[in-house]
């Protein structure tokens, strides 16, 4: 048991070390030391006890620029970019000759998709900097995501004058000349084969082109099936038209003269972005042949790193009930969106995706028993112009004319496509 004495003593230095910490609101210590440690903090992921002792060495040294870029650049890292942005013009206020603040602060306008706010910055910096290759290059990327490509394709033109082996400029001057090429045409292939030769071979192409707009892509299809030794011809406008940041819809319009198709085809779908690389969608098709059916759809999506996962479903309400089915697709993507990996299942039948069932009295049947699954692969010439795709399925579908019974059904398909300005 402690003497009195002792429990006093240690009472006093426990208030008198804590009153010592109190009072000590300015920094006292070698500043170049303590930044070296807060650096190492910082980039240990101690991102808040970096920003903690950076914040208390700037109470003796407001005017250490080196320091508060540097807490500019960790507020960055963290998505706080507004208290960077504002720690940033500090420091560029007092002293616009720090080429490595100017490119930080740019990028911070990027990164919090401001990009012309980034552009002008750009801009500025560039005053003080003529030549810089490096700003030059944060100022072509402001300008490609303002929707100016082809001036940032002028800005990266500027880098490689003064620079030809900049091989950052080199990489985005070939990124932004494949995003220029606003035109693609291209055939898509398939035949599908009856098991038992039960049928002849299906036969679908699609001659396409498409437009990127800075509204939206726009594509044209034309469908040719030979089926049932007939052959059809279906045109068709895709178009994928952007509302505002987040969301967007598809609209689609088609008309043919063969019972092949629909005479008549349509519809639309509204798709949102949701946080955590989520989108959902909630739409409708529409299909005419001696009537109209409407089919109501919707999808989950999850973009997670370089995968894809997607989840779709089709109800097509009727007088005996509702036809339903759901299709899973997962993507895993490589370089970019052009070169994937692909997988699906899906049970029931998708009027708007598989061939049309009349039965023997020509009556479309919807509510069909069907379990199938995909695997396609995608991929591109080296300079990203070229697009190949090769896909294979498999069906086990109800027949239409024959219900309890089925046909297995094997499918084969190849596409190309060529970008172009």
């Amino acid at each position: 048991m402690l003497k009195p004495a002792l429990k006093i003593f240690l009472i006093l230095s426990i208030i008198s070390t804590a009153t010592t910490y109190s009072q000590q609101k300015v920094f006292n210590g070698n500043p170049d030391t303590a930044f070296e440690n807060a650096r190492k903090l910082a980039f240990d992921g101690n991102r808040k006890q970096a920003q903690d002792s950076l914040l208390f060495i700037l109470t003796k040294y407001p005017n250490y620029h080196d320091i508060r870029s540097f807490l500019a650049s960790t507020y960055s890292w963290d998505g706080n970019y507004k208290l960077a942005k504002k720690e940033f013009l500090y420091v560029l206020e007092k002293d616009p000759d720090m080429q490595s603040t100017w490119i930080a602060a740019i990028n911070n306008e990027l990164w919090s998709e401001a990009p012309f706010s980034a552009l002008e910055m750009s801009n500025e910096a560039l005053k003080h900097f003529p030549n810089s290759e490096e700003i030059l290059l944060v100022k072509a990327k402001a300008e490609a995501n303002s929707q100016n490509p082809e001036d940032a394709l002028n800005t990266v033109e500027d880098i490689l004058k003064i620079n030809p082996n900049n091989k950052e400029a080199i990489d985005y001057q070939k990124s932004l000349n494949q995003s220029l090429r606003f035109n693609s045409i291209g055939i898509i292939s398939s035949v599908e084969l009856y098991s038992k030769n039960e049928r002849d071979p299906m036969q679908y192409h699609t001659l396409k082109y498409t437009r990127l707009t800075k509204l939206g892509s726009v594509t044209v299809n034309v469908n040719i099936n030979r089926r049932f030794q007939k052959n059809g011809i279906q045109y068709e406008v895709d178009m994928y038209p952007k509302i505002v940041k987040g969301l967007y819809a598809y609209v689609s319009f088609g008309v043919s003269n063969t019972d092949l198709f629909p005479s008549v085809r349509y519809g639309g779908e509204l798709f949102k972005s949701l946080p955590k690389g989520l989108e959902m969608s909630l739409g409708f098709r529409g299909l005419k042949y001696t009537e109209t059916t409407t089919i109501y759809t919707g999808s989950v999506s999850w973009y997670t790193g370089n995968s894809y996962w997607s989840f779709r479903t089709y109800i097509t309400p009727g007088d005996s009930g509702s036809s339903k089915s759901g299709t899973l697709n997962y993507r895993k993507y490589r370089s970019d969106a052009d070169n994937y990996f692909s997988i699906s299942a899906g049970m029931g039948f998708s009027p708007e995706l598989d061939p049309f069932p009349l039965n023997e009295n020509e009556v479309a049947i919807f509510d069909l028993k069907s379990q199938k699954v995909n695997v396609g692969y995608y991929f591109t010439s080296s300079n990203k112009q070229h697009v190949w795709g090769t896909k294979f399925s498999l069906t086990n579908e109800e027949k239409s004319f024959s219900l309890g019974n089925y046909y297995l059904i094997y499918s084969l398909g190849v596409s190309y496509n060529v970008k172009f300005k």
